[in-house]
């Protein structure tokens, strides 16, 4: 992960050799580009209320961003007023990364235009989690698969990958435990395998990046992100506006917070952590269903009348108000975000958990916090691992915007 002052728009970083106002003109740059890509199409009169820029240097800026190619004119939705309709700036959604999600059962590329668009998906199933030779076989053969519409039609910046376990700065996965790797230094993996640079990062961590920028979570300051599904459970912290990384980046692992020390054995070794207790795979195993997705799931839950299957969901929301009481203790953020099944598990209990977080925490009668479930549902991920891609290019426009044809 990326250090951020604001997780929706990023600073530019400083670069050798720059004078002072080179230097300011490519932050300028930077904080247009990323305005635009998080925002969609927007005048130029727009982008001048937004940063407080001028409305020359804002032209400046726009026509050196359109002949960086990364941002293009585009026709604005109609205000009803006479006249030539206004052209605004977008960004290019032909500058493109590949979005790489690794889990046990599938590998999924996607690719994702600038500005969040997303062109194409494809997934290979697996029946095992791949080793991490395999898993670079599987994806080097889907890309190639892609590489001739990407040539033909896009600019490749490069890969973002997003791995449920460990992750450090350098893109070395120190441990998954549901993919079996260990010590695994993936994106260089990967970036041999592809030929072009890959950056690697924890699953829930990008998916609270992305729901920052894309989702419920933009302009939120501190924004608490938890994510769960068969793989477990992952968090992301937005704290002061920045993602919170920790010590090599292995912040926000809340699915190994202790629930039950007399609970099952988690993969991590101790018992009762909240990902073993908090399982879709219980609830799946008594509706004698699998595979299902979290919008099938929550069908499934509308109408489920067993006793046994509500009870079980009767448990886990208690679970999880307990960790979520305990969570916005520590962290106070203003909105809690939920996403995959513990999105599911909000949609059947909503009034039980948003009163848990409203009323439970200490000093509850002096704060105000939502609970809100993860906007993007599925699109979130196909996108997310593209953001790292693209990192370096809205961070610096001038010095990335070089492509792969």
């Amino acid at each position: 992960m990326q250090n951020q002052q604001d997780v929706t728009v990023p600073p530019a970083r400083a670069s050798a050799g720059r004078t002072t106002n080179e230097e300011v003109r490519a932050q300028n740059l930077a904080t247009v580009l990323q305005l635009v890509h998080t925002d969609g199409a927007l005048s130029r009169s727009h982008i001048g209320t937004a940063t407080g820029l001028n409305r020359s240097t804002v032209t400046g800026l726009v026509t050196e961003l359109m002949d960086l190619g990364v941002v293009v004119e585009q026709t604005t939705a109609p205000t009803g007023r006479v006249g030539r309709p206004s052209l605004g700036v977008a960004a290019d959604d032909t500058v493109v990364a590949l979005s790489i999600r690794a889990e046990p059962d599938a590998v999924t590329v996607s690719l994702v235009g600038l500005g969040g668009a997303v062109h194409s998906r494809v997934r290979h199933d697996l029946a095992s989690a791949p080793s991490p030779r395999r898993f670079a076989q599987i994806t080097a053969s889907l890309v190639d698969g892609m590489r001739a519409d990407i040539d033909r039609h896009y600019r490749l910046v490069g890969a973002g990958i997003a791995v449920p376990g460990l992750v450090d700065e350098t893109g070395t996965v120190m441990l998954a435990p549901t993919l079996g790797w260990r010590r695994e230094h993936i994106a260089s993996r990967l970036a041999d395998a592809l030929g072009m640079p890959v950056v690697a990062g924890n699953d829930a961590s990008v998916g609270a990046m992305a729901e920052s920028r894309f989702g419920v979570g933009r302009g939120v300051t501190n924004m608490l992100y938890m994510n769960g599904s068969t793989n477990g459970i992952g968090g992301g912290i937005v704290f002061d506006g920045t993602l919170l990384r920790g010590t090599s980046g292995f912040a926000g692992e809340l699915g190994h917070t202790v629930i039950d020390t007399r609970g099952a054995r988690c993969s991590c070794g101790r018992r009762g952590c909240l990902e073993v207790e908090l399982s879709p795979d219980r609830v799946l195993n008594l509706l004698k269903r699998r595979n299902l997705d979290e919008d099938e799931l929550d069908i499934e839950l509308s109408i489920a009348r067993n006793p046994k299957v509500m009870a079980e969901v009767e448990r886990q929301v208690d679970i999880l108000s307990t960790a979520l009481t305990n969570f916005v203790n520590a962290f106070a953020p203003e909105v809690v975000v939920l996403s995959g099944y513990l999105g599911v598990l909000l949609a059947t209990s909503r009034e039980r958990l948003s009163t848990a977080v409203r009323v439970d925490p200490v000093g509850a009668e002096g704060r105000s916090v939502r609970l809100e479930r993860a906007r993007m549902r599925s699109h979130l991920m196909q996108i997310a691992p593209a953001e790292l891609a693209f990192a370096p290019l809205l961070e610096d426009p001038v010095t990335n915007a070089r492509f792969s044809s």
